[in-house]
């Protein structure tokens, strides 16, 4: 393999900040057992809060998510769930109830890519992109909206009733040729966090959104493993590095936390410049 750059194996984003700004929540994490949703996780238990670590594939992963979050003093298990699945939401959140009593927080985080060229995408590849990304965070979203009504405001707990993270990309923004039915899912995601949260807002429920940039996880390792591929990654990011899983996570606890109790209907876009275009930095 060619010699790795630096900057691919030295992160600079700092640590996670251990403060417990959630204390006393109870979160629910989708796709948590790896990449973004593992950093959020991780973090939110980190803050204070039980933690839900949803996973559809990977126990073992899912498993040591949860003991990561006990190390840190709060209570977790791992619920496997397809968040397409009506019925495995309906189930996810009633053991949640169960087991912790209430849900507090929602980071709607799985996702998944079928890549193809648009004149070779199967309908199979676009609705299970579909499916995933988009159905699930409605599924979740609207469970979790149910929950909020039903217990309504606890203010020794949080000035909100309830606060729903939708995890969303810059290709929300930025169109992805070869990628359609991703970016025209998280395009989806965008309007659909934005008219929940008009909704919503006057009963107190907090729903905004998170658009990653380029991020080291699993799903895209071939677009950083090697000098070649992380230089050209550079091109797109004037910050001049990868973001980490941990760069999602703070920006996640602060927006579950009571600390952006103000912030409504509004997506924070962590992508290290990405959506500046800066292919036009030298004048375009």
């Amino acid at each position: 393999m060619t010699p790795a750059n630096p900057a691919v194996t030295d992160s600079t984003a700092p640590p996670v900040a251990v403060h417990k700004l959630l204390s006393g929540q109870k979160a629910l994490v989708t796709g948590a057992n790896s990449g973004i949703g593992k950093g959020v996780a991780v973090a939110l238990g980190q803050a204070g809060a039980d933690v839900v670590v949803n996973f559809v594939d990977g126990d073992d992963a899912a498993n040591a998510v949860v003991e990561e979050i006990k190390k840190a003093g709060s209570r977790a298990y791992a619920h496997k769930a397809d968040v397409s699945s009506e019925e495995q939401v309906a189930a996810m959140f009633a053991r949640m109830k169960q087991e912790f009593g209430t849900t507090d927080i929602l980071v709607a985080n799985a996702g998944l890519q079928r890549d193809a060229a648009f004149h070779e995408m199967t309908l199979a590849q676009w609705n299970k992109v579909l499916d995933v990304n988009l159905t699930g965070q409605f599924l979740c979203a609207r469970e979790a909206v149910r929950e909020f009504l039903r217990r309504g405001v606890v203010p020794e707990v949080s000035c909100a009733a309830g606060k729903i993270i939708c995890m969303s990309s810059v290709h929300q923004e930025i169109p992805w040729a070869g990628h359609v039915n991703y970016a025209a899912s998280k395009g989806a995601i965008k309007l659909m966090m934005e008219s929940l949260a008009q909704e919503v807002a006057p009963k107190r429920i907090r729903v905004n959104a998170i658009a990653p940039g380029a991020i080291r996880t699993p799903i895209n390792t071939a677009a950083w493993q090697t000098k070649e591929a992380y230089d050209a990654l550079m091109t797109l990011v004037p910050y001049g590095r990868i973001g980490e899983p941990e760069d999602i996570a703070r920006a996640a606890v602060w927006l579950a936390s009571d600390h952006s109790d103000y912030v409504v209907g509004t997506t924070l876009y962590v992508d290290g410049g990405m959506t500046l275009y800066p292919g036009f930095a030298t004048g375009g």
